[in-house]
């Protein structure tokens, strides 16, 4: 089955690879370079998933899913925490602002496209 899911980060060549990767599956992409463009699109859309890069400008991934998780509609959307840092502190905040998994740079495909993949149909359980 083919989902929608939200890709944000700043970096064009890791949006590319993401597509790629998510894509391969036959899913829908929607591509947006920071958190200020997820917002928008997130007011008139519902992504089966989200993957939101910590790090980006105006709005980081920790701040849209605090928001995201705020939100009736979209607060069973599976988010998923893209970072470099493997560390407690940013485990410890993902967790707090309801991150449901967090990814890790550099990052398998495989990998990746079967936690995403695993996420969203937990959730339509």
């Amino acid at each position: 089955m083919a989902y929608t899911i939200l890709v944000a980060d700043d970096e064009p060549a890791i949006r590319t690879m993401l597509e790629v990767i998510l894509s391969a599956d036959g899913h829908d992409i929607v591509a947006v370079p920071d958190g200020k463009m997820a917002l928008e699109f997130l007011k008139e859309h519902t992504p089966d998933a989200m993957l939101l890069d910590v790090k980006m400008p105006f709005m980081d991934g920790f701040e849209i899913c605090s928001r995201v998780k705020r939100i009736k509609r979209l607060r069973d959307t599976p988010v998923l925490l893209l970072t470099g840092f493997d560390d407690d502190q940013t485990r410890d905040h993902a967790k707090l602002v309801g991150a449901d998994d967090i990814v890790y740079k550099p990052l398998s495909g495989k990998n990746l496209r079967g936690r995403v993949n695993q996420l969203i149909e937990a959730r339509r359980r």
